[in-house]
């Protein structure tokens, strides 16, 4: 006879089954990207031949690890017959396919973070009409996994904003004003509803004029290290701007040279309103009754570049250099110890001014502080930014107890800014009349120079002395001048920099303006404005 089972014996005989049910998380979700719409210049192209512009789709995997699985990328080609032609950029590699329906690729597993998944040239078909569209859509498929299909509108024709080079002068001095000319021609084959006239300068150069319908920001973006940010100005520009048309801004816009300028940076450029770059979170606008306006021009031969949609034609650049100098002081250190005892050091330097200085073309260190460690101490604590190195400035494998440091302080180094580098040292055995020292300059492999710039090289160098101290007190350690406040470089992280001044500037080279420049280059290749970030290298010197 079967016996009843209860139903506090069923609950737990159910409980036990979930309980062994295998629990699956779920699968990981990704999303593809590409630009929102991209314009295509109608065809055969003012140069009789098919013109092309490039478009980019690229995954993002923002999950907690890599997905190692085979996953397979499809865009659907059907909708552009007629409207546009497709092929392979030269730089895709051969995990991708064409065929007149589709492009496929294959990817063996997805990364963290961006990877790219195929990059396509389009130009305007034979016979297409300005005005056409159609939709061009990355879909993604993978076992295990779910993906978000990206969509770019590709669209024959449109405006394409074309900015003029102003006439300025790239050599000055401090306290020096010079006036921006902003002429720009709408050289597309559709009309623009408002234009953004974005100005970016660089730490040591001022833009004077406030006005109403401009907003102003700082971009001070969280790790950013000191005075390396930009001052960014966008002006809303009302009004219909058509095709063959010239515009230029009826305003003042005064460029000043600060007192601390030497290698400066200025970006100018013109975009349709609602494709602009989006401001900086401090953005602010000015409430004084002054708008900057525009009036229409007549057409000059050369009142803008090129027609064709050029990367640059909507943007344009000026590096300046300043006839300044930066003076760097290392500062003396004096410690006082008896045998075992470990003391405090902080090496570093001072910047007396009256320029900045920045290597933000190259990222390369703007100076380097050697530290020679007095004999009879060893080093137990080195911060970051520094390493050990042989007594002859060779290379060595262990940090700790090195008889001498090289320090960098990143790629900027503000006016007035200090830089000190805390140390840790244990006093083996007290040396009579030990002593190292500490230098600042620029790097080489034999420890560091005097850069071109710094007027006096005398206060490159000082002494690090450690005396004894009579009753075994715990030692201190005294640093003339002693830095103050801190703000963290995030080239050194543990090394301190100090400023009494505002950072509100980016972009500069010392010595050498050489290196790549990577700006916020821009073109409006589209109605409405798809945008293709650009990089320039550009070359020059100092003087």
């Amino acid at each position: 006879m079967r016996k009843p089972i209860s139903l506090l014996a069923a609950c737990g005989i159910a409980a036990l089954g979930l309980a062994a049910t295998p629990a699956h998380a779920a699968d990981p979700s990704f999303t593809l990207a590409g630009p929102a719409e991209i314009g295509l210049r109608p065809h055969p192209g003012q140069s009789g031949a098919p013109q092309k512009a490039s478009v980019e789709f690229r995954l993002v995997n923002d999950t907690a690890s890599a997905f190692e699985r085979q996953s397979t990328f499809t865009i659907d080609l059907s909708g552009l017959k007629g409207i546009a032609d497709v092929a392979l950029a030269k730089q895709q590699g051969s995990d991708c396919t064409l065929t007149e329906a589709a492009v496929t690729c294959k990817r063996p597993a997805l990364w963290k973070g961006e990877t790219g998944v195929v990059d396509l040239d389009l130009s305007a078909a034979q016979g297409s009409k300005a005005g056409a569209t159609a939709d061009l859509t990355v879909t993604g498929k993978a076992e295990g996994a779910t993906f978000k299909a990206a969509t770019t509108k590709v669209r024959v024709g449109g405006p394409d904003l074309v900015l003029e080079r102003a006439g300025l002068k790239e050599e000055q001095k401090p306290g020096d004003r010079q006036n921006l000319s902003i002429v720009f021609a709408n050289e597309g084959t559709e009309s623009v509803q408002g234009v953004v006239l974005e100005m970016r300068t660089t730490h040591g150069i001022d833009l004077l004029e406030q006005y109403d319908n401009c907003s102003y920001s700082e971009d001070t973006g969280e790790g950013q290290p000191l005075n390396t940010s930009w001052s960014t100005v966008q002006c809303l520009l009302e009004g219909e701007y058509k095709p063959g048309s010239v515009y230029g801004v009826d305003g003042s816009l005064t460029l000043k040279a600060a007192p601390h300028a030497f290698a400066d940076a200025l970006t100018y450029a013109v975009y349709a309103d609602g494709h602009q770059p989006k401001a900086g979170k401090t953005s602010r606008k000015p409430t004084g009754g002054k708008k900057l306006a525009v009036r229409e021009r007549a057409p000059k031969a050369a009142s803008a570049q090129s027609a064709d949609l050029d990367p640059w034609n909507n943007l344009q650049e000026f590096d300046f250099r300043t006839r300044n100098s930066a003076d760097l002081v290392a500062w003396p250190v004096a410690l006082a110890g008896g045998t075992g005892e470990t003391v405090r050091a902080d090496f570093g330097f001072r910047n007396n001014g009256p320029a900045w200085v920045a290597e933000l073309r190259s990222g390369e260190s703007v100076a380097r502080t050697d530290i020679v460690i007095p004999a009879g101490t060893k080093v137990t604590k080195v911060p970051a930014g520094c390493h050990g190195v042989n007594a002859d400035g060779t290379a060595r494998e262990q940090t700790l107890g090195a008889p001498r440091y090289f320090c960098s302080t990143g790629h900027v180094v503000g006016e007035r800014e200090k830089f000190s580098y805390p140390f840790e040292l244990k006093i083996e055995q007290v040396v009579a009349n030990a002593a190292g020292s500490v230098s600042v300059g620029r790097g080489t492999p034999e420890g560091t120079k005097g850069q071109p710039w710094d007027p006096n090289h005398a206060n490159d160098k000082t002494p690090v002395v450690i005396s004894a101290k009579d009753g075994g007190a715990t030692p201190t350690a005294t640093t003339s001048p002693s830095p103050t406040a801190t703000a963290t470089t995030s080239a050194t992280p543990t090394a301190t920099a100090t400023s009494g001044v505002t950072a509100n500037g980016d972009l500069a080279a010392t010595g050498s303006s050489a290196g790549m420049l990577a700006l916020g280059g821009a073109v409006l290749v589209a109605a409405g404005g798809g945008l293709v970030l650009a990089f320039r290298r550009k070359t020059g010197s100092h003087a």
